[in-house]
């Protein structure tokens, strides 16, 4: 975006009434017509107007307006910003050039692969496409399915690493991250927990003794056996 001066009939205002420059020079600067600026220096013209300090500004220089003064055919140029403002981006779809429009499709196929999270109008704003183009890549109905192959935006130059981010993160708001997801599948649900019960301990008791026991009365029985042996012998 060119650089412009900052209310230039002020500025013509200021210049006319504060320096010697011609009135060739600041219609130039100005982007005036010569005869309007003739006509500001005449009182006819700008009545009410204040005039604005280009130098305070910071759009010209007081080395420039010397020099133009010393020399009538010199033309004024702006001094660079000091901060670079970034142009507002407009609403709407991003605009694609004519010989990189054939590579939206692959592009489209590569985001609904990579990243199911992203809304259609998400994808819209990236690669420039419409609501019913990413439906039909979607459900394998392109006229040109059989023929995609899944493209990396960003390499296809059709959106910047930047503009990707951002939309994945406004999709990704909100859901569990993979890491919480696989964490929520280890634990046991409180259902389960209080479900599960143990075997009580006096059953367990019971049964150890009944065990026991039993093994005693076998041994009893056994060295009674022997001893009816020994007599009979």
């Amino acid at each position: 975006m060119a650089q412009q001066l900052l209310m230039p009939k002020a500025t013509a205002v200021w210049l006319v009434d504060n320096t010697a420059l011609s009135f060739d020079q600041i219609a130039e600067f100005c982007t005036l017509h010569p005869l309007e600026v003739k006509a500001i220096a005449d009182g006819e013209s700008a009545q009410g107007i204040k005039g604005m300090d280009p130098i305070i500004t910071g759009q010209l220089t007081r080395d420039e307006i010397v020099r133009g003064e010393n020399d009538e055919n010199y033309r004024l140029k702006l001094a660079p910003p000091k901060v670079r403002v970034p142009e507002a981006k407009r609403k709407g779809p991003r605009y694609t050039p004519v010989s990189k429009r054939q590579d939206r499709p692959n592009a489209i196929l590569w985001l609904v692969r990579n990243h199911p999270e992203l809304k259609d109008p998400q994808i819209s704003r990236l690669v420039g496409t419409t609501k019913n183009t990413i439906e039909q890549i979607r459900e394998r109905t392109h006229w040109n399915s059989a023929n995609l192959t899944p493209m990396d935006p960003v390499t296809l130059g059709l959106c910047s690493q930047i503009d990707l981010d951002l939309e994945v993160e406004k999709a990704s708001r909100g859901m569990p991250r993979p890491e919480e997801a696989a964490e929520e599948e280890r634990l046991l649900s409180a259902a389960q927990t209080q479900n599960y019960r143990s075997a009580p301990r006096g059953e367990e008791d019971e049964l150890d003794a009944a065990a026991v026991f039993a093994k005693l009365t076998s041994m009893r029985s056994t060295e009674n056996e022997d001893e009816s042996d020994e007599e009979t012998r």
